[in-house]
């Protein structure tokens, strides 16, 4: 596998395409590789969301708790993905669990850094809330089609 480095990596990936090489490296100052092994999480319901991920390698299932069945799987991300919005949104909270289903390698991304960073410089907040409000709408859009097939609804 070919080592690249952080700015290589955020600068390629689709979700940061166009963001100005400031921006970039104003993200990198918040950036740092990190590795989950297989049935590691990521996150956990309901705890501090304090990061946000590109995914590089490996996948990860976004799942609720059902108490008479454990983990419910939502959603699953891969390579290029991105796992968390929630520490954009206070209360800054994860939503679902994030399981590694096979070894995953990603860059973390700080949010308590970003959300400084974007306070500092609102061009940044405002370049990153467009990002992550597609995201969050493709994310509602999934979970709704999901719902409809779960319980039987025709889609329209």
């Amino acid at each position: 596998m070919v080592t690249q480095s952080l700015e290589a990596v955020l600068r390629n990936h689709p979700f940061l395409a166009d963001l100005s090489h400031e921006h970039v490296q104003t993200l990198i100052s918040c950036a740092s590789n990190q590795r989950f092994e297989k049935g590691h999480y990521v996150a956990r319901e309901d705890t501090e969301a304090d990061s946000f991920y590109l995914i590089r390698s490996g996948t990860v299932a976004l799942q609720i708790h059902r108490p008479e069945s454990g983990g419910l799987t939502l959603n699953t991300l891969g390579e290029g993905d991105i796992l968390g919005w929630s520490w954009l949104v206070p209360p800054h909270r994860w939503h679902f669990d994030a399981r590694a289903v096979e070894p995953v390698r990603a860059i973390a991304l700080d949010g308590r850094c970003l959300r400084t960073k974007c306070e500092q410089d609102h061009e940044l907040g405002y370049q990153l809330l467009k990002r992550f409000s597609t995201l969050i709408e493709e994310r509602l859009e999934a979970a709704r089609l999901q719902l409809l097939d779960v319980y039987g609804v025709p889609v329209r």
